[in-house]
């Protein structure tokens, strides 16, 4: 019996495929908020009116991901995904061709909805199709390519609008996610999410219940691990320039003078932490690839980055201590990215890829309704070093479920 060796471009391309529609996902995730000033004086209303449209977007995403993954298990990933992006053009689109306010709001949920598809979408047709020698770089660029929609989408649609103005920059957004359906609804065969891994795919499904299934200890280990990492990010990125500026201020003459003003500071240390995880995240694929302790990789990029956020928080105050910390947090917590997704792989049971990854992923979409929430009340009545404090103590909380998730896997197996 001859093996024929898996085919490198083949698995690019579909790496390649999917990674498009998870870049897909986070940009129309930034399309509105960076239009909001412009609608705001067009429409007259208040920026926390404008907020709910997001508030609403999550919820629907959230809500409808932890049960999108049965769709994709029963009916296959490749038609939902298309489906899911069309949806989520056709609310973009739209969203740029209404009369009045309240329009919004219904067109965010469906855009929601789209959303929904997405993580368990991806996941079944990466963990089917990939080789597994290089599944670990596949997810890594699926990470990667989904922060690359977050970074493009603002200066995509902020420059369209600057031009044409907003109504046009969200036509014009969600004609090309239309085309992203097109090109993965014709992707045919080389996406359809069959089984390809000898050891873990090949066994034939066993019916699991849904209810049985997310009750499992290492699937809710899962949606705990996202739940403390999007609260944590979330509240990173909400307020760590708030922070950073207060804690920056008793220097602030210094600082202007030779560097520049503490919201310059702060902001770059923002952007050095995401395009730094972005990094971390590829690399986080490669030795993921190199190795099968995933819980060891994964654990050891938590503390790091949890370690390194304490550190910050206790003694930086030089501006360009400030930017290394960050970025070397950003990096080691993206590069858990990978192996945590081989961790979940491996605790999926067969033909349950779609409903597992739509309930673990929703644990990001928990996280970030109550992050900004938990880190905005510490502004507001605590110290601006607690905001780091508390995210290096929500990373190393994580690394408890990661080994719960490795522990409980290794039990299920060997029962």
């Amino acid at each position: 019996m001859v093996t024929v060796a898996p085919s490198l471009r083949r698995d690019a391309t579909v790496a390649g495929l999917v990674g498009l529609a998870h870049f897909s996902s986070h940009f129309f995730q930034l399309a509105l908020p960076p239009l909001f000033p412009l609608m705001k004086g067009e429409f007259d209303v208040s920026y926390t009116a404008l907020g709910a449209i997001v508030t609403v977007f999550f919820t629907a995403s959230g809500i409808c991901q932890a049960f999108a993954g049965i769709l994709v298990d029963r009916f296959g990933a490749r038609g939902i995904l298309a489906l899911g992006i069309a949806l989520l053009g056709s609310s973009i689109a739209c969203a740029g061709l209404v009369p009045e306010f309240w329009m919004f709001y219904p067109l965010a949920a469906l855009a929601g909805v789209g959303n929904s598809i997405f993580h368990p979408a991806d996941f079944s047709i990466l963990t089917a199709k990939i080789d597994r020698s290089r599944l670990g770089r596949a997810y890594s660029i699926h990470a990667f390519l989904g922060t690359s929609g977050y970074a493009a989408s603002p200066v995509i649609t902020g420059g369209i609008a600057a031009v044409f103005g907003w109504k046009s920059a969200l036509i014009a957004a969600g004609l090309a996610g239309i085309v992203v359906a097109l090109v993965i609804s014709r992707a045919g065969a080389l996406i359809v999410a069959r089984p390809s891994h000898a050891a873990h795919d090949a066994a034939r499904p066993v019916a699991i219940s849904y209810a049985r299934l997310i009750t499992m200890p290492a699937i809710m280990m899962a949606f705990a691990y996202f739940a403390l990492i999007a609260a944590g990010g979330v509240g990173l990125q909400a307020f760590s320039i708030t922070a950073l500026i207060e804690i920056l201020r008793p220097v602030q003459a210094a600082l202007t003078e030779s560097f520049g003003t503490p919201v310059h500071v702060a902001s770059l240390a923002l952007t050095a932490y995401l395009a730094a995880s972005a990094c971390g995240m590829l690399a986080g694929g490669a030795l993921a690839d190199m190795t099968t302790k995933h819980h060891v990789v994964a654990s050891i990029g938590l503390f790091t980055a949890g370690l390194l956020m304490v550190v910050l928080a206790s003694s930086a105050s030089a501006y360009w201590l400030i930017l290394v910390l960050m970025a070397a947090a950003g990096f080691a917590s993206g590069a858990t990215s990978p192996s945590r997704d081989m961790l979940i792989r491996g605790a999926t049971p067969p033909g349950s890829a779609g409903k597992v990854f739509g309930f673990v992923y929703s644990g990001l979409d928990l996280g970030a309704l109550i992050g900004p929430l938990a880190f905005g009340l510490i502004i507001d009545y605590a110290d601006p070093h607690d905001i780091f404090y508390a995210v290096g103590g929500l990373f190393i909380v994580a690394i408890v479920t990661v080994l719960q998730v490795r522990r409980q896997t290794l039990r299920t197996v060997s029962a």
